[in-house]
């Protein structure tokens, strides 16, 4: 269970840390309907999960279960959507909640 943890833990954390890269790279930003539009045509891909920051920015996943290609974009408010982070063999998890009952 540990293990599963530390990975959950560490691909949040790289989340956010993509997320605070974005206004460094501006040109990897567009109107958030033309970057679904394209993740869509081009790569197969549609929205996976999707979720809140701190700072109110959306974070979603999209991926294509056909070529497990994924995308992770950042919409920050009132702003454009950026790409942060994209990869291969995304793989869908649908994982029961871990049990940390000490008792036996």
């Amino acid at each position: 269970m540990k293990p599963a943890f530390f990975l959950m833990t560490f691909g949040f954390g790289a989340m956010m840390l993509a997320a605070q890269q974005v206004q460094a790279q501006p040109d990897n930003c567009a109107d958030h309907a033309q970057v679904v539009e394209r993740l869509a045509q081009s790569y197969g891909e549609s929205r996976q999960s999707i979720g809140l920051g701190s700072d109110n920015s959306v974070v979603e996943v999209f991926a294509s279960p056909g070529t497990g290609s994924w995308t992770i974009t950042v919409t920050r408010p009132g702003g454009p959507t950026c790409l942060v982070a994209a990869g291969q063999a995304y793989q869908y998890l649908n994982e029961p909640l871990a049990q940390f009952d000490t008792q036996s």
